[in-house]
């Protein structure tokens, strides 16, 4: 397994935000993580990706490269796509050192290919969909190979079309690369079209886990309420 958990504790700001989290993601594996808004799903990323350390538990991470692709793409509006993707080779001091000019070219130019976006490398973020910047993101957080790809709220803003697109992405790089795949979601079809495994995050805590499938047709009250978008359940006082 390329990612493990173990009864990881989190608080910030004097508020538990994560309890007794367990999970592990294997290679090739694509683990959606849900719940509510403020739940702790954005905050098991930064962990995962090192940005946070748990109070107390254990977080393995069996490969040093990790890609992030933000909810908001996160592109930097004065660099063209080309210096968006190519951005941590061109930066990273262990990186730099290691490619020339024409070889980062070459890769930038693959990994647009791979997202369904060759010869864009001069256009800028404001000339491209919100789907594309999506896509020159998932660009970006490849170009160094990562074993590991964190998504948070890949689809979120998109219409149902463009939504569909990002999500075939995300299986196929997930496929291609045999990379561990954590999409942090509140999209039903998100889950469903991209997922092996979920879990739903309620007050912290691992609330309900099992497939996408196990996850649309549940009986159990939280599982239900998450899919039913309904305001009367277990996590009522999450949305108030």
């Amino acid at each position: 397994m390329l990612v493990k958990l173990e009864n990881v504790h989190k608080s910030l700001g004097g508020r538990e935000i994560l309890k007794e989290i367990s999970f592990s993601v294997d290679e090739g594996e694509t683990f959606a993580i849900v719940g509510f808004s403020g739940t702790g799903k954005s905050t098991l990323l930064k962990i995962i990706s090192g940005l946070l350390s748990p109070d107390s538990g254990k977080v393995t991470v069996s490969h040093n490269e990790i890609g992030m692709a933000f909810q908001y793409s996160a592109l930097f509006d004065s660099l063209t796509v080309f210096e968006n993707v190519a951005f941590p080779l061109l930066e990273r001091k262990d990186l730099k050192e290691r490619y020339n000019h024409a070889e980062i070219k070459r890769i930038v130019s693959k990994k647009l290919e791979m997202v369904g976006l060759s010869g864009i490398e001069n256009k800028y973020p404001s000339e491209l969909s919100g789907g594309m910047r999506k896509r020159v993101g998932f660009a970006r957080a490849i170009v160094t190979e990562p074993k590991i790809i964190l998504y948070d709220e890949p689809t979120s803003g998109l219409d149902p079309v463009s939504s569909r697109v990002i999500e075939e992405y995300i299986t196929c790089l997930s496929r291609e690369l045999c990379a561990a795949s954590i999409v942090v979601t509140h999209q039903i079809s998100t889950i469903g079209h991209t997922a092996d495994k979920v879990i739903m995050l309620y007050d912290g805590k691992i609330v309900w886990k099992g497939t996408p499938g196990e996850l649309i047709t549940s009986i159990d009250p939280y599982a239900y309420q998450f899919v039913n978008g309904q305001k009367r359940g277990p996590m009522i006082a999450a949305i108030h």
